[in-house]
């Protein structure tokens, strides 16, 4: 006797029915092609919407956007009746850009499940599949051979947390980078380090700051790996893992070697300190599915944590680290439709030629960054330094890097049609967060937004 639940979804009237619901969608999201300004009918309707945001939540939205739920690659419709070239993507989401068709295929059958939420008890074989991707690509250049899902990449920091003091208990204190963001739970906004986060909050004394590579110092690297060393000297046997991005995100999208991470892992391993790679953002976007793979330290890792791309948070883990029971549980697993449209994502960045030297993703972040630096020198001579990242995470300086510079920047990108968001602290930078499928057009359309903005901002 067949299972009911697979002759569903082997059924022709099923999958023609999906691909006709896909098709339709497509084909009115097809008219959404380039920018185009808000439309006056629209334009009180989206500020009234925007007040309930800022009335429900007690605090306005940085941006006055509400989408309507229709979008084409890189590009977003708003209630305004405007179309905008997204260059954020929900921090981070959206790497496939908007209505992209095997997405959203792929969550269209999730929500034709039995459950809309999966729970840890009650597990579909939609996790399984995901879960089973994930620890295939990430074991490939590392130990990492288990994975637990959760909702967030808050909660996947948090059970790392757990995995590592649970492993090397008594020790309590954690190894962190200036700069570093680690998410909004409680003891995350303790690790992150920026104060704004934590107006009010109590402070645990249970961080050690270590700096983060910085290029222009030419003994940065030793001066990092002496503070380590000074740290494990000083909290002998207390400090649980040493938690960081291996590109700083929110600190300012900054890049180190290899060269100057495997001295610390080393001096790590030597004290049974967990090395923890957190890896919500960069997750997919580096042009290898790990920053650990770009850079080259996967043999160091214990654990890593991914979110965003994948629509979900997920924490890998090597043998050594997997925890006991009942250390990390929930009742959720995963929306069934996150885990689809998850494990879509996955296959198509593994399988459609997006990673490696000559992939899809290296070949977008060149020529961006080759676009930021040719205004850098010419229509915008030295008011757009130090652009970079890796992969599709790419920020520049603008002007003189100061705050109030960095906001009107911003809000004129908003302005004219391309959705852009900051990063870092002195100097404070602009972010792009590039879908995988920009084309050379788009990037030339993101050049002509960039320089009427930096021209009409007036700096």
């Amino acid at each position: 006797m067949s299972l009911i639940g697979h002759e569903i979804r082997k059924s022709s009237e099923f999958n023609k029915s999906v691909e006709n619901l896909v098709h339709s969608v497509q084909e009115q999201n097809n008219k959404i092609t380039e920018i185009r300004p808000p439309k006056d009918p629209n334009v009180q309707k989206n500020n009234e919407l925007c007040e309930k945001v800022h009335a429900l939540r007690g605090r306005p939205l940085f941006y006055k956007y509400v989408g309507t739920g229709a979008g084409n690659g890189p590009y977003v419709e708003l209630e305004d009746g405007s179309v905008k070239m997204d260059l954020i993507n929900g921090i981070g989401i959206h790497i496939m850009g908007h209505g992209h068709p095997g997405v959203m295929r792929a969550a269209i059958e999730g929500a034709t499940a039995d459950v809309i939420m999966q729970g840890n008890l009650q597990l579909n074989n939609e996790w399984i599949r995901l879960s089973e991707k994930l620890v295939s690509i990430a074991s490939k250049n590392s130990r990492l051979k288990h994975c637990w899902i959760t909702t967030s990449g808050s909660m996947a920091n948090e059970n790392a947390l757990k995995m590592a003091r649970q492993k090397n208990s008594p020790a309590r204190k954690i190894l962190s980078m200036f700069n570093e963001f680690a998410g909004r739970t409680t003891m995350m906004t303790e690790i992150s380090d920026n104060p704004a986060y934590k107006v009010g909050l109590p402070t645990y004394d249970e961080v050690l700051r270590v700096p983060f590579y910085e290029k222009t110092d030419v003994k940065s690297s030793e001066k990092a790996l002496e503070i380590v060393k000074k740290h494990i000297d000083e909290n002998k046997g207390n400090i649980a893992a040493f938690a960081f991005e291996p590109m700083l995100g929110e600190g300012g999208y900054k890049v180190a070697p290899r060269d100057y991470f495997v001295p610390i892992l080393e001096e790590c391993k030597k004290n049974n300190i967990a090395v923890w790679a957190d890896e919500i953002q960069t997750f997919c976007r580096t042009g290898e599915m790990f920053a650990f793979e770009k850079i080259g330290f996967g043999e160091y890792v214990d654990l890593c944590t991914v979110a965003k791309t994948i629509q979900i948070g997920a924490t890998l883990y090597t043998e050594d680290y997997n925890p006991n029971p009942g250390l990390i549980a929930g009742t959720f697993a995963g929306a069934t439709s996150q885990l689809t449209a998850g494990y879509e994502i996955l296959r198509t960045l593994t399988e459609d030629g997006y990673l490696g030297k000559s992939g899809k993703i290296q070949k977008i972040h060149d020529e961006f960054v080759g676009m930021l630096n040719e205004l850098n020198e010419t229509t915008c001579k030295g008011k757009l330094r130090d652009a970079g990242g890796l992969g599709l995470m790419i920020a520049v300086t603008p002007f003189d890097g100061e705050k109030d510079q960095q906001i009107s920047l911003l809000k004129k990108l908003y302005e004219n049609g391309v959705i852009a968001f900051g990063c870092g602290r002195d100097p404070f930078r602009i972010r792009f967060l590039v879908p995988a499928i920009m084309t050379n057009d788009d990037i030339r359309v993101v050049k002509s937004v960039l320089e009427k903005s930096m021209q009409e901002t007036g700096v």
